[in-house]
């Protein structure tokens, strides 16, 4: 399996934009299943640069995350990372982690400093762990052999009140502490994006700042993430959601549309890539990479 940080150098010099897919750990048996055998595969067709695999809330998937790696490694060919954040864990206990992957095969690591679990308040360090995830950053790159990448905020990180600029300033430090790249959170107005890019690139940032994309898949689900993660949503895309109201396909077909409009300006404007969140379904990321006619 291939450093992420390779792939991005490589399909950098050949002017092509790098594919990546992420997905989820599921809550039952029958749903890994799903995913494993149907999920993964339909979308492996499209051939992807790379796949990642979240963590749980407070670290709660940590093994189900590096098996769903594994077998992506294993059984699909493709280079998958693995999510990792500072909840829940010591750094003895990240190192054990850290090393169970090494054993595994897995070379990439996205490093957060992740959601405690629901109901349970603000995040906490715990005892004898990392309190910040450029911390976590520089761990792993001091642990060797891992390609990593960190997360971006073009509109700034909801938790960060001295403003997104303030927060732009903490990743250019994270960047610096050890991160290849940095994924974005979803967002859907391109402009907070390309203003992001500009202002880190005038901080001297030059890994690559990949756009995540979510293609929606209902009113209520959206409003729901964006809530959660603090993003706006433009009020034309709001009106048009709430035209289609609870009209799931209606509102999928649109989802397909508008994030196929947003990919295609974001890579004329010169984007590394683009970074789906799949939320573990085919239908919508292979819509839109049909649309971009992407190999």
């Amino acid at each position: 399996m291939r450093f992420i940080r390779d792939i991005f150098a490589a399909k950098g010099a050949a002017k092509r934009p790098v594919i990546s897919f992420e997905f989820f750990p599921t809550k039952t048996p029958e749903g890994e299943r799903t995913l494993l055998e149907k999920t993964i595969p339909a979308l492996g067709k499209l051939n992807p640069d790379f796949c990642s695999v979240t963590y749980g809330a407070g670290g709660s998937t940590r093994e189900k995350t590096l098996t769903i790696v594994d077998r992506i490694q294993r059984e699909q060919h493709l280079t998958a990372m693995a999510h990792m954040t500072c909840v829940n864990a010591t750094r003895d206990e990240t190192a054990a982690v850290l090393e169970q992957a090494r054993s595994r095969g897995i070379k990439n690591i996205l490093a957060l400093r992740g959601d405690p679990p629901a109901g349970t308040g603000d995040f906490q360090k715990t005892e004898g762990g990392f309190e910040f995830s450029y911390e976590l950053v520089r761990f792993i790159k001091d642990s060797g052999d891992f390609s990593i990448g960190v997360a971006g905020f073009p509109e700034g990180h909801i938790a960060c009140a001295d403003g997104k600029h303030a927060d732009w300033h903490h990743l250019k430090h994270k960047i610096d502490q050890g991160a290849d790249f940095a994924i974005t959170q979803l967002f859907f107005t391109n402009r907070d994006y390309f203003e992001f890019r500009e202002f880190l690139a005038g901080l001297g940032v030059s890994v690559p700042l990949v756009p995540g994309i979510m293609p929606i898949l209902s009113a209520a689900q959206i409003k729901r993430f964006v809530a959660l993660c603090g993003a706006d949503l433009p009020k034309a895309f709001v009106d048009e959601l709430d035209r289609r109201g609870a009209d799931d396909e209606a509102v999928t077909a649109f989802g397909i549309e508008y994030a196929t409009r947003q990919a295609e300006e974001l890579l004329r404007e010169g984007a590394p890539g683009l970074h789906f969140y799949t939320l573990n379904k085919a239908r919508s990321t292979t819509a839109i990479l049909n649309n971009l006619n992407h190999p």
